[in-house]
């Protein structure tokens, strides 16, 4: 595996984006984003930096952002090539900030995540249905999907030398994640409202830090709710008891081994 520590050229896609940006919101004509159609900002008109600013230092809620972001790509897709640059540019703090995390340890594939990143949001704000909520979201998750691809087919290019030979069948229970949750929940060791906060931020395309400021908690509650969840039902598998049938009484044999209040309430 490669070292820790993220190497960037000078001109990788991110980069060059945030060099385009910037001469796009030079003086003496920045490119401005009228904000006054957006509930919850300013009412006003700002340059496009000056908004990526108040995005980065100010906390809004997900209709604030859901609106601010329709906005940017309406333009983006009738406006022309400047408002392209320009939503990339509004969204390269977030972009930056996937693509570190997901190059970290593979240095060498950092700037294929770069372009990936790129690539996979702007795809993304050309054609994602705008009408639903969680766009930033799903704009985000774009990225993410994409930029994480590169780093499962690079490690696919070559078999481990003890890669073992013939075919196995998976140990009970196997299956889709949402089955196994959904099992556990009907047997009263975690809440429904625990199976989907694991399935939507694992398996779905849900970021905890946007469900947590929905629900009101902070981030790090959520994920060590989530923790303790997944810990249960990792423990459960073991035991195997989402193997068989679940008793009629809504709760497995195993459940007597955990906590009377079933976790995420």
């Amino acid at each position: 595996m490669a070292t820790t520590t993220r190497t960037r050229t000078a001109n990788t896609a991110l980069t060059t984006a945030e060099k385009a940006f910037g001469l796009l919101t030079c003086e003496p004509a920045p490119l401005v984003f009228d904000a006054r159609p957006v509930p919850g900002l300013p009412d006003t008109t700002m340059p496009l930096d000056e908004l990526r600013k108040l995005l980065m230092f100010e906390r809004y809620d997900s209709d604030t952002t859901d609106e601010l972001w329709r906005q940017l790509a309406h333009h983006a897709r009738e406006w022309g090539p400047a408002w392209v640059v320009g939503a990339i540019g509004v969204a390269l703090p977030a972009l930056t900030h996937l693509a570190v995390k997901i190059s970290r340890g593979y240095a060498r594939h950092a700037d294929d995540v770069d372009s990936e990143v790129l690539a996979g949001f702007l795809q993304s704000l050309r054609s994602a249905d705008l009408a639903p909520p969680r766009l930033w979201l799903r704009l985000c998750w774009a990225a993410w999907r994409a930029g994480t691809a590169v780093i499962k087919t690079h490690d696919g290019e070559e078999l481990p030398l003890d890669l073992p030979t013939g075919s196995r069948s998976p140990t009970m229970p196997y299956g889709h994640p949402d089955l196994l949750l959904g099992r556990a929940a009907a047997a009263g060791l975690i809440t429904a409202e625990a199976a989907e906060l694991i399935s939507a931020t694992r398996f779905g395309d849900a970021l905890i830090e946007q469900l947590a400021a929905e629900k009101g908690v902070t981030g790090p509650a959520l994920r060590m709710r989530r923790r303790r969840a997944e810990r249960i039902v990792a423990d459960a598998v073991t035991r195997g008891d989402l193997s068989g049938p679940i008793p009629s009484s809504g709760r497995c044999e195993g459940s007597r081994h955990q906590t009377a209040t079933p976790v995420g309430t």
